[in-house]
């Protein structure tokens, strides 16, 4: 069985947004699927992994067409600019130059959904005429960038085809869509195309609870939720760091600021003379002049190891050499949604987690009930203070680990299994 999979993000491309569909056409053959797989030829990706080109599975029918790129134009303007608004990390607006209030605006208002919305058209020429040629009957389009579902929703209109639009973030809840400077024109154009999109697939796969309740309201067709998950790394056992190290992985947005943490562990080295000694914090991955300003004022920045974005093999080396991780989401209704797909790699380092995000996150529940960690909200200063407290004294000890419990279910080849499933009814 034939399955045609388009996406934009795919190694050497780095980030998260690429480790879904990677892993997932790594064990597809496993299942009896063989995956083709669609994209651009000269993509401009805000983070590139060399790396993760190792994973690609060196079997898999690999389709490359050009893509023209607004974000290649922008960045002859600013390439500082260009690279962050494109990876999602957007200054808060008090803070934004002229030139970025303006790129913003075009982004939101002028490419609808997104920037790569002029790869649809040339795409949908090309694979119609290989759906043609080579029989293909089903088609997966991932998003963001939500633009490649309008491929799918074309090649649904031309072909006799089943098509699964998997959405790895929402589309106009998703956080940085309301920074986009929408006119009201463009805002319905957005939910108009998210509705015509979720009611055209087939069938709609989601990556959280939360988010399926949510398109429900918008459509009656199936939805299935299918989770991100963690994969085998085959990565020497590291000694952990001798520091009391507490690591996050990833980019630290503007809106991820935990200021009830900086105050937290300004009391802690306060109260604490061993914890002023030992402390360290280790930030992993771009992070935001809001929140290096945050941890500034908090008198925080001598403690801080900034490494920067590095590989991802490199980055869960970090992580297993970490006495904590740390997990931030925005505090928002909007991100209630959101399952970050490092959780699922915390889970696995055997390192105890400190996770902080909305009331209802539906990433608490995986926590606990895997018991990797400890979650707590923006208003449980105290509750996480006395969580690395608590973490302090079994490091101190020699004894600070995670115990999970029920992983097995989130590992790629186990959610691959689901879709397979799914492909085949």
């Amino acid at each position: 069985m034939k399955v045609l999979i388009i996406t934009y993000y795919w190694p050497p491309a780095g980030g998260p947004g690429v480790q879904r569909w990677l892993k997932f056409v790594k064990y597809l053959p496993d299942f009896g699927i063989e995956p083709v797989v669609y994209i651009p030829e000269n993509p401009t990706y805000p983070l590139i992994d060399e790396g993760l080109l190792k994973e690609v599975n060196p079997n898999v029918t690999l389709l490359k067409q050009k893509i023209t790129e607004p974000y290649a134009w922008a960045s002859a303007f600013s390439k500082n600019s260009t690279k962050k608004i494109s990876s999602g990390i957007i200054p808060h607006k008090k803070k934004q130059s002229f030139l970025q209030r303006i790129m913003l605006w075009v982004r939101g208002n002028l490419f609808i959904p997104d920037a790569r919305v002029l790869w649809v058209k040339p795409s949908v020429a090309y694979l119609s005429k290989y759906i043609k040629e080579q029989g293909i009957t089903t088609v997966i389009t991932t998003g963001p960038p939500h633009s490649l579902h309008l491929i799918g929703l074309r090649l649904k209109e031309l072909h006799s085809i089943k098509w699964i639009a998997d959405f790895r973030d929402p589309w106009t809840t998703i956080g940085y869509h309301k920074a986009l400077k929408l006119s009201a024109s463009a805002a319905q154009k957005h939910k108009d195309l998210e509705k015509k999109v979720l009611n055209s697939a087939d069938t709609v796969l989601v990556t959280s609870p939360t988010t399926k309740a949510e398109f429900e309201a918008l459509t009656t067709k199936p939805i299935a939720v299918i989770t991100n998950g963690y994969d085998v790394e085959t990565i020497a056992r590291q000694p952990l760091d001798e520091k009391f190290t507490i690591a996050h992985i990833g980019s630290f947005l503007s809106e991820r600021n935990p200021k009830m943490l900086w105050q937290a562990l300004t009391e802690l080295i306060e109260e604490e003379p061993d914890f002023n000694n030992d402390f360290q914090l280790k930030l992993i991955g771009a992070v935001s002049n809001e929140v290096l300003e945050a941890i500034n004022q908090h008198g925080l920045s001598k403690y801080v190891n900034m490494l920067g974005y590095i590989s991802h093999g490199e980055a869960v080396t970090e992580q297993r050499k970490s006495q904590v991780l740390l997990l931030v989401e925005i505090d928002s209704e909007d991100t209630k949604c959101i399952i970050p797909g490092k959780l699922f790699e915390y889970m696995v380092s055997e390192r105890p987690t400190l996770a902080i995000g909305p009331h209802g996150a539906d990433f608490a529940g995986i926590i606990q009930t895997t018991n990797t960690g400890v979650f707590a909200t923006y208003e449980d200063k105290e509750k996480i203070k006395n969580t690395i407290k608590n973490y302090f004294t079994q490091y101190k000890e020699g004894n600070l680990k995670s115990h999970p419990v029920g992983l097995q279910q989130y590992s790629r080849k186990n959610l691959t299994g689901q879709l397979a499933q799914l492909l085949k009814v």
